[in-house]
């Protein structure tokens, strides 16, 4: 298996399982949406993506059409998707991703994050060398081999395929993702949710006490309402 199926493995998917704020990001990613490709799923698919993960997420059908009729609102805010790089203590690389309707405040809240954890707030380009930007397609298993799979979308971009216990992924570079859920989607394969992910190209392996002080970090960043995703180069146990 590849890079993405230990990140995957590894990666603490509890902490986004636990997040109240769940429907309120959907909410926001349904809002760019709208706004960059309008309100029609069936022309942005963009927007068909993101109601594919609110149903994967159990978000309410009712939940979703209002934030789909509140986005074409022009009064509604629209948000705009910034990165933050910088470091957590003990050397670990910390790429963050937001999206804020006030960009000011966004980056005093990370910056403070930062100060008081003893990180340091980088440079644009900083870090993000340092991850592959990844797009994934989860897609029912029944019917379907991830080993046929995999040879037959390599020419879609695909890297890995492999299967779990909720169905088959699919991943590929970030710039794959337009190609390869046009093909799903012409082969009538439902896919469950999609997404991207930045996935650490070396990790770092930290101790019991080095962890808890990068945990602190991370825990304080993503209790922001404007964070969206946290990635990080430092090695997690599998639970």
């Amino acid at each position: 298996m590849g890079r993405a199926f230990e990140f995957r493995k590894g990666r603490k998917m509890k902490r986004w399982a636990a997040m109240a704020k769940t429907f309120t990001r959907i909410g926001k990613d349904i809002v760019m949406a709208v706004k960059e490709g309008g309100p029609n799923p069936e022309t942005n698919s963009r927007l068909r993506a993101v109601i594919q993960n609110a149903k994967a997420a159990n978000m309410p059908k009712d939940n979703v059409e209002r934030a789909i009729k509140n986005a074409s609102n022009k009064d509604t805010a629209n948000y705009k998707e910034i990165l933050f790089e910088g470091y957590a203590p003990h050397g670990i690389a910390i790429l963050i991703e937001t999206a804020s309707d006030n960009n000011n405040r966004t980056v005093a809240n990370i910056r403070s994050y930062f100060n008081k954890c003893n990180g340091t707030m980088g440079t644009q380009g900083s870090v993000e060398f340092m991850f592959d930007h990844t797009c994934n397609f989860r897609i029912p298993k029944e019917g379907l081999d991830a080993e046929e799979l995999e040879l037959e979308f390599i020419d879609f971009g695909a890297e890995e395929v492999f299967e779990d216990e909720d169905g088959i992924l699919i991943y590929a570079p970030f710039n794959s993702f337009g190609t390869i859920q046009k093909e799903l989607e012409n082969r009538s394969i439902d896919i469950l949710s999609s997404g991207f992910e930045r996935i650490p190209q070396i990790t770092k392996k930290l101790n019991a006490e080095q962890i808890a002080d990068v945990e602190k970090l991370i825990e304080k960043i993503e209790e922001d309402d404007d964070v969206m995703n946290v990635y990080h180069t430092m090695e997690e146990n599998e639970e």
